[in-house]
């Protein structure tokens, strides 16, 4: 049964991270490219390598070559994600690139762009690119790129996250296009990827760490979250004011993405426990980030 419900997730994730490719290359074609604005990260150079062969190449408008690019540069840093983050990463990398790409290359790019007013549409794709990029993470997998980098610096140094590590990533790209191209498309191109990187941030709730402190009289409480979900947890004997009934009180942080596994385990074994959450703790010290799973 344990084995049935673990496959049935596993396949929700996979069928999330195809949504969310399919999000994100919806409002990278259909959008931005209209517009002749560029992505950060991975993608922004892919778009700088597709600009550069079309001004000696003569490339047909319905090839569209930037899928194929992008999963070419993506092949270095597989070997980085098996090295740090492990295979099953690997494979679900492999695999969520290799969906990605599919649509980047099959969704035609749109002949106008979406609205006259470019700050608009940047607002818009940025949105929806980033709900897109954090679907992908939200289902433990990862569209390759900058994805790949920011785990791999989350999972070395605590003080980074996906969204920080993918804006320094943007100067480079950034630059390159203030050199090339008009600073208007530098600036609505800056404008695009900050509001992404936000809404990545937000929705990639494996990087939010949370604080939860429980209050409860089952003594079970604390030694099953260690077993089930190998969270360290620290406990106090504490007793209520007005009902001067003893309680144990329990300090664990998670992340925000486990949060659900572990009401659901307080609930089960007492349903009268109390809990306090608190959302965006800095923790300095032991604690494991758990970003892929």
């Amino acid at each position: 049964m344990i084995f049935k419900k673990e496959k049935k997730k596993e396949l929700e994730n996979y069928v999330l991270a195809a949504l969310g490719s399919l999000i994100y290359a919806v409002a990278m074609n259909q959008i931005i490219v209209p517009l002749n604005l560029y992505s950060g990260g991975f993608f922004g150079i892919v778009q700088l390598i597709r600009t550069g062969v079309g001004m000696y190449i003569s490339i047909p408008e319905s090839l569209n070559l930037t899928g194929v690019i992008y999963y070419a540069m993506n092949v270095p840093l597989f070997v980085m994600a098996w090295k740090i983050i492990g295979r099953e990463f690997l494979f679900k990398t492999i695999l969520t690139c290799g969906i990605q790409a599919f649509f980047l290359t099959l969704i035609p790019i749109a002949a106008e762009p979406l609205t006259e007013d470019p700050l608009t549409s940047c607002i818009i794709a940025g949105i929806v690119s980033g709900v897109g990029c954090g679907v992908v993470l939200q289902s433990g997998c990862s569209s390759g790129g900058q994805d790949i980098v920011g785990i791999c610096c989350a999972k070395r140094y605590p003080q980074f996250s996906v969204g920080k590590v993918a804006i320094l990533m943007n100067i480079i790209v950034f630059g390159a296009c203030a050199v090339l191209f008009d600073l208007e498309i530098v600036i609505y191109s800056m404008i695009y990827t900050t509001i992404m990187s936000l809404c990545v941030d937000r929705l990639h709730t494996q990087n939010i760490n949370t604080m939860v402190l429980i209050f409860t009289k089952n003594p079970n409480v604390a030694s099953t979250i260690t077993c089930q979900m190998r969270r360290g947890v620290t406990a106090w004997n504490g007793k209520g004011v007005y009902t001067d009934e003893k309680a144990e009180v329990l300090c664990v942080v998670v992340s925000k993405h486990e949060v659900a596994q572990l009401k659901q385990i307080v609930q089960e074994l007492d349903k009268h426990a109390f809990l306090v959450l608190s959302e965006g703790t800095k923790v300095i010290g032991n604690f494991e980030k758990r970003l892929n799973e």
